[in-house]
């Protein structure tokens, strides 16, 4: 009971801590303008939020971005940059302010800026699951669309000028639109227009800070947009990534076991092999019905194998690139051509193992100044538009290992290590396993280990099949010694 109340008092304290620091910081900026573009799609939504900020006093250097809480729960990928350049700024992800019910991101600048100094900060985040079917049933022989719902206004702790919000749909096939009502304080002029496949909100006119539990209360919307989809929705439930790191082979082995899942319209009716076949012969195959994917994997790669739980599969089809050194800058990828035996329908899933064998070599080198090797695997195979809503990235270690250690591309939801005893093995081999949620295809990094692998630990395979080998050679040499016979 101390610790859960010790735990409840280090969580409000530092709530209140960061309430502060937004309370504060709410007296540095004032948004000149915000203009924010939601461009829709499946699985998978990205939100880009410019905001023209200017200096109030000469020591800003930290801006705040506010979230309402069901936009942060649903935002997977967070970066900041200012306009016009590559580099992401340094970000603090915050807690939940109890307060005002808002998530704050503290944002630093690369340089303070002086009174009434302006920059442009570009942020951009990825949202998962805020889209969903509808109809939730469809026919093979209908169309797919789907709504998106989330909030009008960008929640922002300081004064904003103007504001403008930005809907883009994937076509102008827009079936319905929220047309929110109430906001006379806020715009003259109609507030939401439609041209080609954009749907505009705003411009919004002199909102005060915005990121506060009466504001959300008092003029906060809820929008929501009902257009058609041609693509399919494709979710991966479950990702269990191994890669097993072999020196005597001099190989990195990577095998996927993956849950599929069709997230579009579930199928109403029975599945009609005919029309399947009738829709595919004359290609008009409805976006709800996913009949294969198309997968990039690395260069270099050999011995691939794909199985489902009756076996092989023997429908795709892989072409190889060859190995690209580890400091080319080339972009060459084997291309897979993955069919399943049945089209996947909406709402079905699909269960299958996906591997191959690459040169070490492709993806590991050698410290000669400190002993260590340094191996590169990737977090995910993208698929894309798709969202890896649980993932797990194991890597085995060689046996004997020692001076492990691992750097993720990004913060992972937990981190664990283990012992992993295959083939020929004593006392096994150390493994790190790290785990996500919500992966896009922004998550498309490596996760970097380094490690030693000492003499002893070489030659420790070599000597355990010599004791073995010799162990049986010593029983074979008894046994023949051995007389077991009743009389002589």
């Amino acid at each position: 009971m101390a610790l859960r109340s010790w735990l409840r008092l280090s969580a409000l304290a530092l709530a209140t801590i960061s309430w502060s620091l937004v309370s504060a910081a709410s007296l540095s900026f004032e948004n000149t303008a915000i203009v924010r573009t939601v461009d829709l799609g499946g699985s998978l939504v990205h939100v880009t939020t410019t905001y023209a900020i200017r200096a109030l006093d000469n020591s800003a250097k930290q801006y705040v971005v506010s979230l309402g809480e069901k936009e942060a729960e649903s935002t997977s990928w967070f970066e900041a940059k200012l306009k016009g350049q590559n580099e992401p700024l340094s970000v603090t992800t915050g807690q939940l302010d109890p307060h005002d019910g808002t998530y704050s991101y503290i944002v630093d600048l690369p340089k303070p800026l002086g009174v009434n100094g302006t920059v442009n900060l570009v942020v951009e985040t990825v949202l998962t699951h805020t889209t969903y079917p509808w109809p939730e049933k469809a026919a093979q022989q209908d169309d797919q669309s789907l709504k998106y719902e989330g909030d009008l206004f960008v929640l922002s702790p300081y004064k904003t000028v103007t504001q403008r919000i930005k809907v883009r749909a994937p076509a102008p096939r827009i079936i319905s639109y929220t047309t929110p009502e109430g906001l006379d304080m806020f715009t003259t002029d109609s507030v939401a227009t439609k041209s080609g496949a954009t749907i505009t909100y705003g411009p919004f006119s002199n909102i005060p800070p915005s990121a506060s539990a009466t504001f959300i209360k008092q003029h906060q919307k809820h929008i929501v947009v009902h257009y058609y989809f041609g693509h399919p929705v494709v979710q991966i439930m479950s990702l269990n990534r191994t890669a097993e790191i072999s020196h005597w082979g001099a190989n990195l082995n990577v095998q996927n076991d993956i849950v599929l899942h069709n997230a579009g319209p579930k199928l109403k009716g029975q599945f009609a092999r005919i029309d399947y076949q009738t829709q595919t012969f004359f290609n008009r195959l409805q976006p709800h019905i996913i009949p294969s994917l198309t997968l990039h994997l690395p260069s270099g790669i050999h011995s691939a194998y794909y199985y489902d739980l009756n076996g092989n599969v023997s429908t795709s089809r892989l072409r190889v690139a060859p190995s690209v050194p580890k400091d080319a800058q080339g972009k060459q990828y084997s291309t897979l051509e993955l069919r399943p035996r049945y089209p996947l329908m909406g709402g079905w899933n699909y269960s299958f193992t996906l591997g191959w064998d690459s040169p070490l070599a492709d993806s590991a080198g050698y410290d000669a100044s400190t002993g260590s090797y340094i191996l590169g695997v990737p977090v995910q195979t993208v698929i894309p538009g798709a969202v890896v809503n649980e993932a797990e990235v194991k890597i085995i270690f060689p046996e004997g290992a020692t001076d492990i250690e691992v750097f993720p591309p990004f913060a992972p939801i937990t981190q664990r290590r283990s012992t992993h005893i295959t083939y020929l093995d004593t006392i096994g081999r150390p493994a790190v396993a790290l785990s996500f949620q919500n992966l896009t295809d922004k998550h498309n990094g490596l996760i970097y280990v380094t490690y030693k692998v000492p003499l002893s630990a070489h030659l420790q395979k070599p000597k355990a099949v010599s004791i073995a080998f010799g162990a049986l050679f010593l029983v074979a040499f008894l046994a023949r010694r051995v007389d077991l016979s009743l009389s002589k």
